[in-house]
């Protein structure tokens, strides 16, 4: 009975440890050959168009890969394809990690929890930072930006977003931005309108929460839906809940002038740059080689936000005029007698 006890503990630590390997030791087995596979979104087209999923393969060695190890900055926790399998290492994966902690490693690899089923690898560092500001890809201090109150990032090639007031990263996440058939917008533009949860003029079946418009006549704005790991929206950025609900209340609308015809003042200056490497490997995977793989330089993005800067600021100080004046206003309508009407018996 012993021998039998022993014997089946012994196939079960070898299952596990067959399964999770670590990145240091394995880093090499996850090659960038890609398997096309023809994957629907959650969000529906009408036009039925797919999307094209990429997906890590990994080279299996005849010698016996060692237990993941938290000895490196990020490592590789690898899911076989059969279902089963795989349902064993999510059980496994549930039980090693908090719930914060689960959240957290599903955002480094752009994923909520719906869509981690489709995870092939997640990258996982060793030591798990909920709050995500250890592992920001964004400079956490820019002096170009100091004078200027708030402002939002959305980076195309890493699908991340970064909050910035007064030139300090208060806050980045996951995002999932236009897919090749219907790229998102870039440049410089503003905040506009917000709505708690708005309906999509393409499918009324499509519920956006906590939506904020920023290219107005295009209807494209951030909005929480699904992050299936990849570029996948109909050109909006979508995000996790949370951000989604913290942009909702951080972000300043514009203010228009009366009748709503025109705009009087703009919102929080918001920036989307750059492009998605199409057909290449999933950039938050080269983490796992090069814990800077994702970094974006201090000089990369004061050469993009210098060029802007003026105009951003004359926008601000236009708010702040604005801003006062009409609170200006509603003070003196407050201070007026009220007057009442005497209703005769």
């Amino acid at each position: 009975m012993k021998n039998r006890l022993v014997k089946k503990s012994f196939l079960y630590a070898f299952f596990i440890s067959l399964m999770v390997v670590s990145c240091k030791k394995e880093i090499e087995k996850i090659s960038d050959k890609i398997s096309d596979t023809t994957s629907s979104i959650s969000e529906p087209d009408p036009e039925k168009d797919s999307v094209v999923v990429k997906k890590d393969s990994v080279i299996e060695k005849e010698s016996l890969p060692p237990a993941m190890q938290e000895d490196g900055f990020y490592n590789a926790f690898i899911f076989p394809k059969d279902k089963k399998m795989k349902d064993s290492l999510f059980g496994i994966f549930n039980k090693k990690y908090t719930e914060k902690e689960r959240y957290a490693i599903l955002a480094l690899n752009r994923l909520d929890s719906k869509n981690k089923w489709n995870a092939d690898t997640l990258v996982v560092p060793a030591k798990i930072d909920t709050t995500l500001m250890e592992y920001s890809p964004f400079p956490m201090q820019l002096d170009v930006l100091s004078p200027v109150k708030k402002f939002v990032i959305f980076s195309y090639p890493i699908q991340a977003y970064g909050v910035y007031s007064n030139g300090t990263l208060v806050k980045w996440g996951p995002t999932s931005m236009g897919k090749k058939t219907a790229k998102t917008k870039t440049g410089l533009t503003f905040a506009n309108w917000k709505k708690q949860l708005a309906i999509s003029t393409v499918s009324s079946e499509w519920k956006l929460p906590y939506n904020f418009n920023i290219f107005n006549l295009d209807g494209i704005g951030w909005h929480q839906y699904d992050l299936p790991g990849y570029p996948a929206s109909h050109s909006c950025l979508r995000l996790l809940m949370k951000d989604a609900k913290w942009l909702y209340g951080y972000a300043d609308t514009w203010v228009l002038n009366p009748g709503g015809a025109t705009t009087k003042a703009k919102g929080t200056p918001v920036m989307v740059y750059g492009d998605y490497g199409w057909g290449k490997r999933k950039p938050w995977r080269k983490l796992l080689s090069d814990p800077n793989a994702n970094s974006v330089s201090v000089d990369e993005m004061t050469k993009m936000i210098e060029p802007n800067i003026e105009r951003i600021l004359k926008e601000q100080d236009n708010r702040e005029k604005v801003v006062d004046s009409i609170r200006a206003a509603k003070a003196v309508l407050e201070q007026m007698p009220q007057t009442t009407k005497t209703v005769a018996p």
